[in-house]
């Protein structure tokens, strides 16, 4: 059956049209209204000679227009490539160059930044072209960059089929399931596959009223709450740390029913004192890019198990494979390995490193199940710091910072952080006869990686420690043993 991820606003626009569908700021949007606004930029798109397969880049923060513009492309048959909205411009360059992209579709406060493609600002392309109704549903929908933007780019490649399958198996969790009389927060940021396609994409399925908001901020974030009657609340773990400041909590979030967090892991000790102050109970979730996220969720859960992320969403399989990639037996650990019609098609351009010939997807994480099915996380087979929800790949931090002056050799690690569940630390060892400001190669660095990659902590050390094939010794950096 042919069928395109934007067929489903169509959908929900003829059973909910009058609904709200879209909140940003003094702006409403009914699902009739949304339907018509996609509709107009995708014929947009076609009028200006984009035909299907082309990819256009996304680059604005959580808005109507993004999400026009998003669900556009894809009703065009184009292919959507959102990017973080604090990319440098060399490194969007990288991207724009990586994906081939035609076109670029970009927040007019960001249009400099943009070089080596043409840019327009949202709603600039009119026209009135026809459109086909339909598309294979392995057709490729998103690219999103999950690494690399900079030396060794790495894009997952979504297809309509992957993101139907995310959001249909969201919208048969049980009890806590979301439904048209919701209104759920949209904070997070769009162009991440929580916020596109576990808050988006869901609201989008169930007719749920999403309030679009383009930063979290403590403050203002409660009086939207207050304001619209938020009742489901999907945010990351550094964002309810940053409530827990806030003495009213518990009243500010009496309209809210369901608390959600991804993204990166959520320190037990954190959620126990938001679930004190607040009163409700902090459900967790467990996904990646390449899942289109969702693998597993505490929703739907009588009793969720503290320290668990939940079990597989409907229709996802998990795991737990030892190295030759059988079953591990009991409930010791091993790398997780899931596999569902939510999987990506391997990564852009040529889906290399993608599901196997049966569908199995090795995750690179390390877990365990329980007897009960429930998944808790133990550590990282990569080296990947995520930062805000966001990944960061030490060897593309380490690149940069060998080459600001006076740097022989650089080491990065992640490091635990209230505010952003992990931070970069880099170590950096100086060239002979050379002296080394840290601040000056944060300087250097701020200046060439978006900020979320930057190091918090920059330590100048005499050598580092190095393993018998010569790869640096990280464990031990991590254990202060240099």
């Amino acid at each position: 059956m042919n069928v395109n991820f934007a067929d489903i606003l169509r959908d929900t626009a003829q059973r909910h049209g009058e609904r709200p569908a879209l909140v940003d700021g003094d702006r409403r949007l009914t699902w009739s209204e949304l339907d018509q606004a996609v509709e107009a930029t995708a014929q947009g798109f076609a009028a200006a000679g984009l035909v299907p397969g082309y990819r256009v880049l996304l680059l604005m923060p959580n808005s109507i227009e993004f999400v026009t513009s998003y669900l556009g492309i894809l009703r065009a048959g184009l292919v959507a490539v959102p990017l973080n909205t604090g990319l440098t411009k060399p490194e969007l360059a990288t991207v724009a160059e990586h994906s081939g992209a035609r076109l670029a579709v970009v927040d007019p406060g960001l249009a400099d930044r943009v070089e080596g493609v043409r840019t327009v600002v949202p709603g600039e392309l009119q026209g009135d072209a026809p459109l086909l109704p339909s598309i294979d549903p392995e057709t490729l929908a998103v690219l999103l960059y999950t690494s690399g933007t900079s030396g060794d780019p790495r894009a997952a490649m979504l297809t309509h089929r992957a993101l139907i399958a995310n959001v249909r198996n969201l919208t048969q969790l049980g009890v806590d399931r979301m439904g048209p009389e919701d209104v759920v927060l949209g904070v997070l940021p769009m162009f991440h596959a929580f916020g596109l396609n576990a808050v988006l994409g869901w609201a989008v399925a169930s007719g749920a009223a999403l309030v679009v908001e383009q930063r979290f901020d403590p403050e203002h974030t409660l009086q939207l709450i207050g304001r619209y009657g938020v009742t489901r609340l999907p945010l990351a773990p550094p964002a309810l740390h940053a409530l827990l400041t806030r003495p009213d909590l518990r009243e500010a979030l009496e309209t809210v029913k369901v608390v959600l967090t991804g993204a990166s892991t959520l320190d037990r000790a954190l959620a126990d004192r938001f679930e004190q102050a607040s009163g409700l109970h902090v459900n967790q979730g467990y996904g990646l890019t390449e899942a289109s996220p969702g693998v597993t969720t505490t929703l739907g859960e009588v009793a969720p198990k503290p320290g668990s992320v939940g079990r597989p969403l409907p229709n996802v399989e998990v795991r737990i494979a030892d190295e030759q990639g059988e079953d591990v037996e009991g409930d010791d650990p091993g790398e997780i390995v899931i596999r569902g019609g939510n999987l990506f098609s391997g990564y852009w351009p040529d889906g290399v490193d993608g599901p196997d010939e049966d569908g199995w997807y090795r995750t690179g994480d390390v877990g365990f199940l329980d007897p009960d099915g429930d998944l808790f996380l133990v550590d990282r087979l990569r080296e990947l710091i995520i930062v805000s929800g966001f990944n960061v790949f030490p060897s593309e931090v380490e690149d940069v910072l060998v080459g600001a002056p006076g740097v022989r050799e650089a080491a990065v690690i992640g490091v635990p952080s209230e505010e952003t569940g992990e931070a970069v630390k880099a170590f950096v060892v100086p060239a002979p006869d050379a002296t080394v400001d840290p601040a000056a190669v944060g300087e250097y660095a701020a200046t060439r990686l978006a900020r979320f990659k930057c190091p918090v902590e920059i330590e100048v050390v005499d050598h580092l420690p190095h393993s018998v094939t010569g790869k640096v010794a990280k464990g031990r950096l991590r254990e202060g043993d240099r």
